[in-house]
């Protein structure tokens, strides 16, 4: 089931210099710290508008407001979806996500997520938080996730995450030919106007870092691997098209398709029909919670982004240059 919550709250004068987390805790006696720390990650719980991260001090008489989806886990139920699944002990379950299965329920899909499908496969993951799910990947994000099967895995996961030990690389396709690798250092939060977008924003933003080095290069496009130091939403998406060189597919951060002048029919086939974010997670790296050994799993690239390739080798190729 999902509630939605709107509230609002003053910070006293007591509150004055305090931690952002203490003082949601204090003026929302009825969520866990744990809770109203991962709304202020998110940027559902914000002072004066801005958003914070959960030790920044509060100045007495700033607002803290709390616009968020209240995610019941004992209300979902198990479906019988099928997972693809690459590794799986008593701890941690790892699985390669298809693109357009969405991770959690929400408004507008209640079911047939992959939570659903991991508590049919494990039904005791229905007790964990959020399912046993520590990290997301977008609807149209394929690859490699991990979620606990136990409360001591899941709590393990979630601080090696937050400690940003956690290895995730990435492929992507984008539109634009680079000519080299690069880091991204930009700040993140809401889109000023567009609130259901993130953006790069000047103040408020919570640090944002995305490392990326070509692996083929095209006429008018890029493949890259990304790997990330933060895990912000949408945060490869949005630095990408920062950077003026968005992933194919993203209609959200990237527009309509852009096609090369003179491009093949091929081309213009393949860039107008490619059907999600050219965007994969290839390789996660971590510690395993009981045994405590650091352990890689690694998933393919899906059929659509090997085709993709395929057709900008040939179709888009550097040494043969359209337009």
């Amino acid at each position: 089931m999902i509630e939605r919550i709107e509230l609002s709250a003053v910070a006293e004068e007591v509150a004055a210099g305090e931690r952002l987390d203490q003082v949601a805790a204090r003026l929302f006696p009825d969520y866990s710290r744990s809770r109203l720390q991962a709304w202020i990650r998110d940027g559902a719980l914000t002072v004066d508008g801005a958003l914070l991260r959960p030790r920044e001090k509060v100045a007495a008489g700033a607002t803290l407001r709390i616009s968020a989806e209240l995610e019941d886990a004992v209300g979902w139920q198990g479906q019988p979806i099928a997972l693809d699944i690459v590794h799986e002990d008593d701890s941690i379950l790892v699985l390669n996500k298809p693109a357009g299965l969405v991770v959690h329920p929400a408004a507008g899909h209640h079911d047939g997520t992959l939570v659903n499908a991991l508590i049919n496969h494990h039904g005791a993951m229905s007790q964990l938080p959020r399912g046993g799910i520590v990290h997301r990947l977008d609807k149209d994000t394929s690859g490699i996730m991990v979620a606990a099967k136990t409360l001591q895995a899941h709590a393990h996961l979630v601080e090696q995450l937050q400690a940003r030990t956690v290895g995730r690389e990435y492929d992507a396709v984008c539109v634009g030919a680079m000519t080299g690798g690069a880091t991204v250092d930009a700040p993140m939060g809401r889109h000023p106007r567009q609130r259901k977008k993130m953006a790069v924003v000047a103040q408020g933003g919570k640090n944002a870092v995305t490392h990326y080095r070509v692996a083929q290069r095209f006429a008018h496009h890029t493949h890259i691997t990304v790997r990330l130091e933060t895990g912000r939403t949408h945060q490869i998406r949005v630095h990408l098209s920062h950077r003026h060189y968005p992933l194919i597919g993203d209609p959200v951060y990237g527009g309509r398709p852009r096609i090369p002048a003179g491009a093949s029919q091929s081309l213009v086939d393949a860039l107008r029909r490619f059907p999600r974010q050219a965007l994969h997670a290839r390789k996660l790296r971590l510690v395993h919670p009981r045994e405590m050994r650091e352990m890689t799993f690694e998933c393919p690239l899906p059929d659509d982004m090997q085709e993709l390739l395929a057709v900008l080798a040939t179709e888009d190729p550097v040494d043969g240059l359209v337009g």
